[in-house]
This record gives C-alpha cells, sequence and structure tokens, in this order.
C-alpha cells in the first residue's frame, strides 16, 4: 500500500501538471502554448507512457538526487505534453524519445548511487559550531557589501502585490563579479545549511538569524528565489518535521501546483475573480513550472535551425575555442522568439539540447545524474530534514539554470563540501 500511494500521487502530480498546461494554453497563447482536442488521446497516451518512469521513485529511497530528481521528471512530463501539441516544425518524434532517454539516463544514477564516500577530515564539534557561526557573519558581510551597490526598498514594500516587474531592473544590476558569485552561494548553499544545522541543533536563534539575513537578499538581488527562500526553507524543515522525506519531495510540488489549478476552476466557476487568481497561477504554475519545460520547445525549435553550441557556453571554455554565440544562451533565445524574457534553462535544455542536440542528450543527462549521485554520496548518512532543508531552493535553480552554473555560481559545490565534513551526530557513519 505504501508504494501504491507513492504512485498515486506521483500520477495525481503529472495528472495536474498536464491540466495547468492547458489553462496555460488559454492564458498564455502568446508564448506559444497550444492544445487542440484531436491531439489530446495521443498527449495522454504520451504521458501515459511516460508514467512508468514513477516506478524508479516509487522503488527508490530518499537521497539529494531524488529531490532534485523528481522536479526533473515533473519536468519532462510537462515538455512531452507540450511537445504534442507544439506549433514548431522540429522533429517532435526525435525530440521527445531524446527527453524520455535523457530522464531515465539521469535518473539511474541520481537515485540508486548513494555509497557513502569515506571522510578524510572530519572537524570536532566546536569547530563545526565555530565554521557554521563564521558562514553567518560571511553572509552578512554580504549584505552590507551588497546593499552598498543597490539595496532597493520601494521593491520590498511593493512585493505583497506579485505585480511588480523585476527583470527589466535586475538586469540592470551591476556587481563585482567576486561580489555577484558571493552573494548567489550565500543564498543558495550557505545560508539554508546553517539553517538545517541550526535547527537539528535546536539553536532557534540562530536558525532564525539565518532565515532573517536570507529573506534581506530580495531587495539587494531583485530575485524572486531569494524573496520566497526564507519562509519556503522554513516549511519544508517543519514539514520534514512530520512527513516522510520521499513525500515531501513530491507534495513540494503537488501542493502549489494544485492550488493554481484550483484557483483557476473557481475563477471558471465565478466563485472567484479572476485579479485573485492570475497573480498565484502566473507565479507558480507558469513561470516556476511551465517555463522549464517550454524551454526545451523552444530549444529545440532554435537548436535544430542553428549551430549547437558544443560546450562553448560555458564561460572558460569561449576563451579556448571560438563559439557561434557571443552573448549568453537565454538572450540568444530571447531574441529568437521575442518572448519570455531571458530564457535560461536546465540542463536537458542547455547541456543537452544546446550543447550536443537530441541524439546524444541522453549522455549529457546522464553525467548530470552522476553529478546528483555525488551529492547523495557526500549526504550519506545526514538526516534527511537536514538535506532537504539546506537543499530546499536549489530544486528551481536546477530547473531554471545549466548544471555548470548551478554547480558554480550556485554554490552548489560548496554545499557538497559542506555536507561532506558534517560531522557525528548530524552525520552518522
Amino acid at each position: 500500500m505504501h508504494k501504491i500511494r507513492f504512485g498515486i500521487l506521483i500520477c495525481l502530480h503529472l495528472f495536474v501538471s498536464c491540466l495547468a498546461l492547458v489553462f496555460v494554453s488559454e492564458l498564455y497563447p502568446q508564448y506559444h502554448v497550444n492544445f487542440r482536442w484531436d491531439v489530446l488521446p495521443h498527449a495522454i497516451a504520451v504521458v501515459a507512457a511516460y508514467s512508468l518512469v514513477s516506478v524508479l521513485f516509487v522503488y527508490s529511497e530518499f537521497s539529494f538526487g531524488y529531490f532534485i530528481g523528481f522536479p526533473f521528471f515533473s519536468l519532462i512530463g510537462g515538455y512531452l505534453w507540450l511537445n504534442c501539441f507544439s506549433e514548431f516544425h522540429y522533429d517532435h518524434r526525435l525530440a521527445g524519445i531524446s527527453a524520455s532517454a535523457s530522464a531515465v539516463t539521469l535518473f539511474l544514477p541520481a537515485l540508486f548511487l548513494k555509497s557513502p564516500l569515506k571522510q578524510l577530515w572530519t572537524p570536532t564539534h566546536a569547530t563545526f559550531n565555530r565554521i557554521l557561526d563564521s558562514i553567518l557573519l560571511l553572509a552578512g558581510a554580504t549584505l552590507v557589501a551588497g546593499a552598498a551597490y543597490n539595496f532597493d526598498l520601494a521593491q520590498l514594500l511593493r512585493l505583497i502585490t506579485l505585480d511588480v516587474d523585476i527583470y527589466l531592473a535586475r538586469d540592470t544590476l551591476k556587481f563585482p563579479k567576486l561580489l555577484d558569485y558571493l552573494l548567489r552561494i550565500t543564498a543558495s548553499a550557505l545560508l539554508p545549511f546553517v539553517f538545517a544545522c541550526f535547527v537539528e541543533y535546536r539553536k532557534a536563534g540562530r536558525a532564525a538569524a539565518a532565515l532573517g539575513l536570507l529573506f534581506l537578499f530580495y531587495p539587494i538581488t531583485l530575485s524572486k528565489v531569494a524573496l520566497f527562500s526564507a519562509g519556503w526553507i522554513g516549511l519544508i524543515a517543519l514539514s520534514a518535521r512530520f512527513i516522510e522525506a520521499r513525500l515531501v519531495a513530491i507534495l513540494s510540488l503537488l501542493i502549489p501546483a494544485a492550488i493554481g489549478v484550483l484557483l483557476i476552476i473557481l475563477s471558471k466557476l465565478e466563485i472567484l475573480q479572476r485579479p485573485e487568481t492570475a497573480s498565484y497561477f502566473a507565479l507558480i504554475n507558469f513561470r516556476m513550472m511551465t517555463f522549464p519545460s517550454l524551454a526545451m520547445d523552444y530549444y529545440n525549435e532554435f537548436f535544430s535551425k542553428n549551430e549547437l553550441t558544443l560546450f562553448c557556453q560555458i564561460s572558460f571554455l569561449k576563451t579556448l575555442a571560438t563559439c557561434p554565440y557571443h552573448e549568453p544562451l537565454g538572450v540568444a533565445i530571447y531574441k529568437a522568439f521575442g518572448i519570455g524574457g531571458s530564457f535560461n534553462a536546465s540542463l536537458f535544455a542547455t547541456e543537452g539540447i544546446a550543447s550536443v542536440g537530441p541524439w546524444l542528450a541522453p549522455l549529457t543527462a546522464f553525467v548530470g545524474g552522476l553529478v546528483l549521485a555525488l551529492g547523495n554520496r557526500v549526504s550519506a548518512g545526514l538526516p534527511p530534514r537536514l538535506v532537504l532543508t539546506s537543499a530546499a531552493v536549489l530544486p528551481q535553480i536546477f530547473l531554471n539554470v545549466p548544471l555548470t552554473v548551478t554547480l558554480v555560481t550556485h554554490g552548489v559545490l560548496v554545499l557538497f563540501l559542506l555536507w561532506y565534513i558534517t560531522p557525528p551526530p548530524l552525520k552518522q557513519e
């Protein structure tokens, strides 16, 4: 019964996601999102076949790879649905097979390679606590330095409406390169990690300080991830105290998606007014959940007619080889389609479709799975709640940012290192 429940929830999530895409096609047709009744049986068959991949999540135990892998499962399911209705003219059958194969080649190592790495150095309890306190101090200093370049209090006061278009303002922000790295790494990896550790150590004051610092990243960076991170991380930590970690990973996507769909249905029934539902659906169901899948449709179309990057979009490789693209891929995609903003995308679109094309994309996805497996190995023995909480903001980053950028710029490798050196009693050998 336990496994059946997980399977039902995963399939329910796929159903809710596809229903949300039907509503997206009504509300945002300008984004090339389509729906046709005559194609519906085919789309249902494709997604139903893909749902068999959920068996991997039903039978695997919780790990970092599980937590990141399930949003990837949702991303590919959404793309397969969009692919059935797409108005673009690339080889849709090849793209669909490639996407499905990429999902499987990523999930196999990400879900099942978990053997722990032997710690070469383990700090004492006192040393580890000093490391945590030092990270708090570093975060505070980073915030002060960032505020010296930008602190938009007006955006902070108006954030409740969720109607503020921050993208143009955010694109004008200029931080020194080192400070830019510190801001991203601190918000994505360092503060979530210290908060998770302080929760496990039952140090409420320091945990609250970590969340407070995290919230202050929004008026500096104007990042919507930063805006919601503090509340989201706290909610994940609380949920993981009472609910199994795998269930938290599934519900963390299913519940927000279902709320958006329910709001649209209520507005269609005229129980709620459209303005009351539009902001939530636009931010959660459209921007956060549809865009990663939609990016694969755009990237497949663009790179079916333009040169592949052969990974030249990676910064340090641009200095070693001639690259056909002298601007970020997200900007190139935006210029080609004229909508969607800077269309950054996940490893499936960038390291896969853009870099090597659909034929070889499953190989790059397999490498991505090995990276997630490394996260499993360095976090092996840690309490599942600590892994969930310290990685709480990473699913959205992995869905919207290339793997290489996620590892370095957003501090995933730093988080791996912190997990690796975490001492007992938090980490059990």
